[in-house]
């Protein structure tokens, strides 16, 4: 996921973790006071992206999740898959999870940094897309996650027949996991959302 948000204030050398009083389950851990692993990563994250998301510094409560988060994030972001057709996927999965920070961080995204028309980003929300090929790949991703990884043989010969290549398969895994991680641990943080408000559509 590559952010766009405003963050301010130097790193200060203090003992004990500065955590933001907000309404998260978890606390935000500012970076400007963070200690240890933590401070580095967030620096990191910073200095590459130009910001720090709220799930990030409520990530940096565990170092081990920020950086593994940054790791598989930063790895699939190197991957065939272009950023406007990750950007979709997650926008497919957050929608399907419910959760309303990562669709609303997605939705800003999608459309301020990949520049996907709205249209294309309500089609995402539904696993769709008006590219053929795109359209494979959300359809794949859907079928996977409904299926909790359990995905019958037609499945596989509609993406095959659309060109989705081996590479891609694997990484649409890769990216649907990254998106679970961050839906689970942001309903479960209940995050304070920074991006303007998009909330999941009533589902029956």
């Amino acid at each position: 996921m590559i952010w766009r948000t405003t963050e301010s204030g130097a790193r200060a050398s203090r003992a004990p973790l500065a955590c933001a009083a907000l309404s998260s389950t978890l606390p935000q851990i500012d970076p400007a006071q963070a200690t240890g692993e933590a401070a580095d990563l967030l620096a990191e994250l910073k200095k590459s992206v130009g910001s720090v998301p709220n799930m990030a510094k409520v990530m940096a409560n565990s170092p081990a999740l920020l950086k593994g988060w940054m790791g598989l994030s930063g790895g699939l972001a190197g991957g065939v898959l272009p950023g406007a057709v990750r950007e979709r996927l997650s926008l497919a999965t957050a929608e399907y999870n419910r959760c309303t920070y990562c669709l609303s961080a997605h939705s800003f995204v999608s459309k301020r940094v990949a520049n996907l028309a709205d249209d294309e980003i309500e089609r995402a929300r539904h696993a769709e897309s008006a590219d053929p090929h795109t359209a494979a790949l959300l359809a794949l991703s859907a079928a996977i996650a409904r299926g909790r990884g359990a995905i019958d043989e037609t499945a596989f010969k509609t993406a095959r027949a659309a060109g989705v290549t081996d590479a891609e398969i694997a990484e649409v895994v890769g990216n649907l996991a990254l998106n679970i991680l961050t839906n689970y641990f942001n309903i479960v943080a209940d995050t304070d959302n920074e991006f303007p408000l998009v909330t999941p559509h009533q589902h029956a």
